[in-house]
């Protein structure tokens, strides 16, 4: 029998990454004003890019959406302009654009959701999709109609008709700022000032100067107006497009009471299992003292009573007599003393899980090596995880002697105070599987009542390793 203890950082997994604080999804889906500023247009809000808006990096993603929306928005903005008002002059006169606008509702749910992911690829704002259409009544002409309800489809109209104003004007904006801007600055190349010297009356120098400076003066406003443009479409985008913040509070609390009821169904499964288990581990406890202890506590009485009677007669078979009683006494102590572990190792309490760990190992008739953290570090984990831990690593160790045909065995284990990380590991044959009424079934019950999670991977000749995690305030 051989052992090892190590102590020291263990192979990095989950427990090692470090824990998110959480996000409320409503706040994340509709981020503050502020939040848009610092996203899209910073030099709206701040005054160090402010000065610097012209080689800023969002005022080159401005000038990018402004030019492929300009391109984009005026395209479908045209379509809607005209397909929508002869489908509803249809509607009128013949009637036939009842067919019509259905369709053209249900185009408008699509270039909805090309001009969210537009405009999230190019600005990064986050603008959270429509909620789903509904889909009307039973009955064909009923579902092909309600695209006609659809206030988001209406909406996404709007949008595409107002976005190829407003796009057609940013781009005017900034190719005339930013064109003006270069001829500005280039005045010195191709010789403006002395064109304008006889005009003016000003000397070509100073007149070269003055159109430098409007020109970056000129350059300057151009990546203003990209970025405040981008912005206002970003918020057209928010209102017009995607969901209300009312809709999306609904589907958020929808989510949260689905995942509650999902909650509630694992702590009765669970709870379930854990009486089951309980129940399970009273009749071994049972068993095993009727069968094993008192079967030889009978025994013993019977021993000790012939002894008695035939110490005075044959001192030899009385001493052969004790002589087996004293055996017995031994083996029933020992059986005892395997039965309270199976309760609960005193020597978890006394000394802690990588003493009890290591004494698991030292019983094992194949080599295990243990490698665990310090005792402060276990210390932040719950007695009722520190109790599963020690339980699932007894019964893992016990298939691994009993039927993994294994040469040596690994425990691993790891905490980072949120949650307990057992990895047991054997080079043995795999093929083990968790099946109803086995011991690693019982395990996984255990596990699951602590909410914790349990994996099993034992490919056929290849070993057996065997994950569990446990939330350390169990």
């Amino acid at each position: 029998m051989t052992s090892q203890l190590a102590r020291g950082p263990v192979p990095s997994g989950p427990v090692d990454q470090p824990v998110d604080q959480p996000v409320d999804p409503v706040d994340a889906a509709f981020p503050p004003t502020s939040r848009d500023l610092a996203t899209v247009a910073p030099a709206l809000a701040d005054s160090g890019r402010f000065a610097l808006a012209p080689v800023t990096p969002e005022t080159w993603r401005a000038l990018a959406q402004t030019t492929i929306g300009f391109l984009w928005l005026v395209t479908v903005g045209t379509v809607v302009l005209t397909v929508v008002p002869i489908a509803v002059s249809f509607v009128l006169v013949f009637g036939v654009g009842l067919l019509m606008l259905p369709l053209v509702l249900r185009a408008a749910r699509g270039f909805a959701r090309a001009e969210i992911a537009r405009l999230g690829a190019q600005t990064g704002a986050l603008v959270p999709p429509p909620v789903p259409a509904h889909r009307g009544g039973p009955g064909w002409w009923s579902r092909y109609l309600a695209p006609l309800r659809d206030t988001r489809a209406w909406a996404a109209l709007g949008y595409a008709a107002l976005a190829t104003l407003t796009s057609s004007l940013s781009f005017a904006l900034v190719v005339g700022l930013g064109g003006g801007g270069l001829a500005g600055i280039l005045a010195p190349v191709y010789g403006t000032g002395p064109l304008l010297e006889d005009w003016l009356g000003w000397p070509t120098w100073l007149l070269t100067a003055a159109l430098v400076l409007a020109g970056l003066v000129a350059l300057w406003l151009a990546a203003l107006a990209a970025q405040a443009t981008t912005l206002l479409h970003v918020r057209m985008a928010r209102g017009m497009l995607g969901a209300p913040r009312s809709a999306y509070e609904v589907a958020v609390a929808d989510a949260a009471r689905e995942r509650a009821e999902s909650r509630v169904a694992h702590v009765e499964e669970t709870r379930h299992l854990v009486v089951g288990a309980a129940d399970d581990e009273r009749r071994r406890i049972e068993r095993d003292l009727h069968d094993g202890a008192q079967q030889r506590l009978v025994a013993l009485g019977l021993e000790l009573g012939a002894a008695k009677r035939r110490g005075a007669q044959d001192p030899e078979v009385a001493a052969a007599a004790l002589d087996h009683a004293h055996r017995e006494i031994q083996e029933t102590l020992a059986e005892l003393r395997d039965l309270v572990r199976g309760i609960h190792p005193a020597v978890l309490t006394d000394r802690g899980l990588d003493a009890a760990l290591s004494a698991l190992a030292s019983r094992s008739p194949i080599p295990v090596t243990v490698r665990t953290p310090d005792d402060d570090t276990l210390e932040q984990c719950g007695t009722a995880a520190r109790a599963a831990a020690y339980f699932v690593v007894a019964e893992a160790l016990t298939n691994v002697a009993k039927h993994a045909q294994a040469r040596s065995a690994q425990v691993a284990v790891a905490c980072d105070g949120t949650t307990l990380r057992l990895v047991v590991s054997d080079d043995g044959r795999g093929g083990a599987e968790a099946t109803p009424g086995s011991g690693l079934d019982g395990l996984r019950s255990r596990v699951a009542a602590l909410d914790g999670t349990f994996d099993l991977a034992s490919p056929a000749g290849a070993g057996t390793t065997l994950t569990v995690e446990l939330p350390c305030a169990s």
